[in-house]
């Protein structure tokens, strides 16, 4: 039975992919497409003739034997090879080949979309938003030829993602899928933050500050404990930049977020001080280094600030530094003193 095996060999080659996967895959997508034939015989297997581009179908049956004492049933005994080609199976294999190389051609191309973004994971990528009728809870990004996935868990209360607009996006994991190579991006991640900062901050590229620690609530506000690693830096002034043109950029790509930057310290009670700008604590009172917990003693007039809206500015800065925080009225404390000494 003929077969243009050349230049199926041609066609596979421009792919990347070798002859012997095709030919492997020729041969088992033919042997299943001959056993649903009429009358094939259980046994067979598919021979490729690359030369003459051709291939048999070589078919053995099966011989009954005679039942014994020690062996009252038996397994019937493979008879000799020989060619059960059908005749009327060229469009049947014109069209099994056709399914063949294009299952080949698809898991190849998927195989370079997941190399080339396998290595993205981590990483920062500028996509155009693509809306998909079909999937309404999730937005979709193109990359290049590729759409990553951005999924509502992954998105940011508030944001809307408009078509044709570009949008920056973390990469947080590629997959492969059942459709092929899954790239799942997110809006919301704190490591967003971090990189938007890296493209800004050159003393971050450098290694002369590092971020030590991010808390986000995403959409709303971002704390960023930060450090010099380098003589006569300032981290702060590094992220802020001149006239604040660096962190504006950043917020530029994060919609009405806010974002706090702080000083990251070894010493937890400065630490949690940073922490809990912008407000000013008088003092923090570790209760326990392995719990992990510490009170803030707050001025009365700087109490809300500390705590933030709905909590949130106290719960950032538990976030960023790890610590359960306590706050309390420095002034209330002051009373205690006071009436303890009479």
């Amino acid at each position: 039975m003929e077969l243009d095996l050349a230049g199926m060999h041609q066609l596979a080659a421009e792919q990347g992919i070798d002859a012997e996967t095709l030919d492997n895959a020729l041969a088992e997508a033919l042997r299943l497409a001959y056993l649903k034939t009429p009358h094939a015989a259980k046994h067979a297997r598919v021979e490729l003739d690359a030369r003459a581009g051709s291939f048999t179908v070589w078919a053995q049956d099966e011989i009954p034997q005679e039942p014994t004492e020690d062996n009252p049933h038996p397994a019937p005994q493979l008879g000799e090879e020989y060619d059960d080609t059908p005749r009327d199976f060229g469009r049947l294999a014109a069209a099994t080949a056709r399914q063949v190389i294009t299952q080949l051609f698809r898991r190849a191309a998927d195989e370079k979309v997941f190399g080339a973004f396998s290595g993205q994971k981590g990483n920062l990528i500028t996509g155009i938003v693509q809306q998909d009728a079909k999937d309404p809870a999730n937005v979709h990004v193109a990359v290049g030829d590729v759409e990553a996935i951005l999924p509502r868990r992954e998105q940011v209360p508030g944001e809307r993602y408009r078509h044709g607009e570009r949008l920056r996006v973390y990469v947080v994991n590629v997959a492969r899928g059942l459709k092929g190579p899954e790239i799942i991006v997110s809006r919301s991640h704190p490591e967003l933050v971090r990189r938007l900062f890296e493209r800004e901050v050159p003393e971050l590229a450098s290694g002369a500050v590092s971020i030590m620690s991010i808390a986000r609530e995403a959409g709303a506000r971002t704390k960023i404990a930060v450090r010099a690693n380098a003589q006569g830096v300032n981290p702060k002034g590094a992220l802020i930049g001149p006239g604040g043109s660096r962190v504006r950029a950043v917020m530029e790509n994060l919609g009405q977020e806010k974002i706090d930057i702080v000083d990251w310290s070894a010493d937890p009670a400065q630490f949690v001080a940073a922490a809990l700008s912008p407000a000013h604590a008088t003092e923090v009172q570790v209760v326990s280094e392995k719990n992990k917990t510490a009170i803030a003693f707050i001025h009365d007039d700087q109490l809300s600030l500390a705590i933030g809206k709905e909590g949130q500015n106290a719960r950032l800065a538990a976030k960023l530094t790890g610590w359960k925080i306590g706050i309390e009225s420095e002034e209330a404390r002051a009373k205690k003193a006071e009436q303890g000494e009479h």
